[in-house]
């Protein structure tokens, strides 16, 4: 591939609703421009785009895939993104890194869950895009009706939708386009241009109308030039089309089907004239030496690489995506990682098309390459000059939702399992795993059940580590209500040297910290030299619990008396008596059981808020309260972990996949007594079993 500047390359997102096509107008394009020499097709596993294993598999695209073409002398980078919400986080990095997208919407469905989506996250980015209408050659398909639902989604969302194309024919009469900027029918793929047949002129001249009242929302003398002559060149018009379309004042909606490559050539041509080059966007702040700084995409800028994306190869090692968002990069480069405080060797550069490399030794401002085995360098750090240094924010990712307890298969698996789970999470930004202190279990979490079944199956195809999952319990804490005193003594005679101890304590609510121990010693009964001995023993149950099996926490002891033996009183002795005297301390005091409480905020149609207000009324939550925009409301409640940790598949159900989540830890709060028996009581049984085996 050749070398490009800046100024000739375009970076397009490719996001919609999962099946609305992206991959396959992705291939479309690739054959139209001779990248590939034929149509790959997904039913086969054969697209440039989903080459993964895993995603030939199961027929859909799982993460972004970079295809760059070339046409009219440009670059176009294409970054085919997943529709499935699951894989949010890789829809994401791919916008992050984007100057333009493609959304696409099935002529069928209209707009979908996944448009929703993909419209919500292009937002966040403020990215000019394209609205493609695809799939327009399958039975049922309607381009007035589907216009019609992204013009009803683009007015919530406060935009403008303007026709830049119509189809000729629909279903399985599509033949072509026309394009209302030349006011010419090109048909099939647009190699073969004609004039509008006579039964479409009518709505063609009407909707070029609109196209240049649109267009001369850029410039007022457009519309005085078509008013005066009655026309416009198409050059004209496409100047006029630029500002709004940079600025988002509109979005000009085409006409495709990617799987029969119809208006794939027309919709290439317009995304080069009217989508921005890297230089055309905003300039991307970074966090500089002396404060924020301003990077254009210019090759005499300095050096700033983003990494947006890395992935593990089984042949070459650990391949790092990045966009060089200023300066120019050579081949063998050196450059400081500023996230990581390392020096990485640029070694290898080569530009991905799918799964084929292509070598590169310069990668110019705005550009999107690869570079693989970078020793420290993940997803989201910042590579720049060392005598320069900046760091860019990553975009913010949702927290993950959904979670499950997991542990190796065997014990080869369980020698790899931590280093395996850090470097899935390195590569994807919506999935993180930790250990849970309150339940010993090792909990991976993601946006969905098949996310985790995708990440589980790459631990096994790319790592070679087995793993089980199953439901993670809720990490609840023991704790008190009331003040009570206890002692025990322990007294142990075997024949030789004998333990005795005596512990006297009392324990009483310590909201303030997790534990305090102090005393109130007064005469010789007891040393204070064997208190580190009881503090000892009462922290060691306190890990495991007293009654439920859980952490307990928010205790304040005192001891207050004791006994001890000339002979034989020893450490381990009072370790003893004080474990024991804390346990019966602790039965005496109220024990009561706490569970972690989050803060949910549940965002869905109007429509539903009635039924998922019932719905968490049924989950125990309290509702802090509601926010109404755009046709949605988003609810605020406090609801215990317990209940949430199914709730991504509840909610989609509920919703037709048009709601979602997020949530965060809020504080813990007491079980009701009727839900905290049976766990005691399980918790009983569970020792009772250890004591007879």
């Amino acid at each position: 591939m050749k070398e490009y500047t800046t100024d000739r390359i375009r970076n397009i997102a490719l996001v919609g609703h999962g099946s609305s096509g992206k991959t396959m107008l992705a291939e479309a394009l690739l054959h139209l421009t001779s990248a590939t020499t034929r149509l790959g097709k997904i039913e086969d596993g054969t697209t440039a785009s989903d080459y993964d294993e895993e995603e030939i598999r199961r027929k859909i695209s799982l993460y972004t895939s970079v295809t760059p073409l070339e046409y009219r002398d440009y670059k176009v980078n294409l970054l085919d993104a997943p529709g499935t919400t699951d894989f949010i986080g890789e829809a994401i990095s791919a916008l992050s890194v984007a100057d333009g997208a493609f959304l696409l919407v099935d002529a069928v469905a209209g707009i979908e869950v996944g448009t929703e989506f993909a419209w919500r996250n292009a937002d966040q980015f403020n990215l000019p895009r394209f609205i493609i209408i695809n799939k327009l050659d399958r039975e049922n398909a309607n381009f007035e009706k589907a216009y019609a639902s992204a013009e009803e989604y683009a007015h919530t969302r406060g935009a403008r939708l303007i026709k830049v194309q119509l189809p000729i024919g629909e279903k399985h009469d599509f033949k072509g386009v026309i394009d209302l900027i030349t006011l010419k029918a090109y048909m099939g793929d647009g190699n073969t241009v004609t004039e509008i047949p006579a039964e479409y002129k009518e709505a063609a001249n009407a909707a070029h109308f609109a196209l240049v009242e649109a267009a001369a929302e850029g410039e007022d003398e457009l519309l005085e030039k078509y008013l005066e002559n009655g026309s416009l060149t198409p050059d004209e018009l496409r100047r006029g089309l630029i500002d709004v379309v940079h600025a988002g004042t509109f979005y000009p909606v085409f006409c495709a089907s990617g799987g029969h490559e119809i208006g794939t050539q027309p919709l290439l041509y317009e995304a080069i004239d009217l989508l921005p080059a890297p230089n055309e966007r905003p300039a991307v702040k970074a966090a500089g030496k002396a404060g924020e700084e301003e990077l254009k995409a210019e090759d005499n800028g300095p050096a700033a690489l983003y990494v947006w994306k890395t992935t593990a190869d089984p042949f070459v090692g650990k391949m790092t995506y990045f966009k060089v968002l200023s300066g120019m990069l050579n081949n063998d480069a050196h450059l400081w990682n500023q996230t990581k405080g390392a020096d990485e060797r640029m070694a290898g550069l080569h530009i991905q098309r799918g799964k084929e490399q292509l070598p590169v030794k310069t990668v110019h401002a705005g550009d999107i390459a690869v570079v693989s085995k970078l020793s420290v360098t993940v997803t989201g750090d910042t590579l720049c000059d060392k005598n320069h240094p900046l760091t860019i924010a990553p975009p913010d990712y949702p927290a993950a939702l959904y979670r499950v307890a997991i542990h190796p298969k065997s014990q080869a698996d369980a020698a790899k399992i931590s280093t395996t789970l850090t470097r899935l999470c390195e590569e994807d930004m919506t999935l993180s795993w930790h250990n849970e202190p309150a339940t010993l279990q090792t909990i991976l979490q993601g946006m969905g059940d098949q996310h985790i079944d995708v990440a589980i199956r790459r631990a096994e195809t790319k790592f070679q580590v087995h793993i089980v999952t199953e439901e993670p319990k809720v990490p609840y804490r023991e704790g008190i209500t009331r003040k009570a005193s206890a002692q025990y003594r322990h007294k142990k005679q075997t024949g030789g040297a004998g333990q005795f101890g005596e512990v006297h304590l009392r324990i009483e609510p310590y909201p303030d910290e997790d534990f305090a121990f102090t005393d109130e010693l007064v005469g010789m009964n007891l040393s204070r030299s064997y208190l580190p001995s009881i503090e000892k023993g009462i922290r060691s149950i306190m890990d495991k619990g007293v009654f439920a099996g859980y952490p307990l926490s928010n205790v304040k002891v005192i001891v207050y008396d004791g006994k001890e033996h000339p002979v034989d009183s020893k450490p381990v002795a009072f370790e003893t008596a004080g474990r024991e005297a804390f346990k019966i301390a602790v039965n005496d005091a109220g024990p009561v059981l706490f569970e972690p409480i989050m803060q949910a905020k549940i965002t869905v149609p109007d429509s539903n808020m009635g039924d998922i207000m019932g719905d968490l009324n049924t989950r125990r939550g309290r509702v802090q309260g509601t926010e109404t925009e755009h046709g949605s409301t988003t609810i605020v409640a406090h609801v215990p972990l317990a209940e949430m940790l199914r709730y991504t598949a509840q909610l989609r159900s509920m919703t037709g996949g048009r709601g979602y989540f997020t949530m965060e830890f809020d504080h813990y709060d007491v079980v009701p007594q009727h839900l905290a028996t049976p766990i005691m009581d399980a918790h009983k049984k569970e020792m009772e079993a250890k004591k007879e085996e």
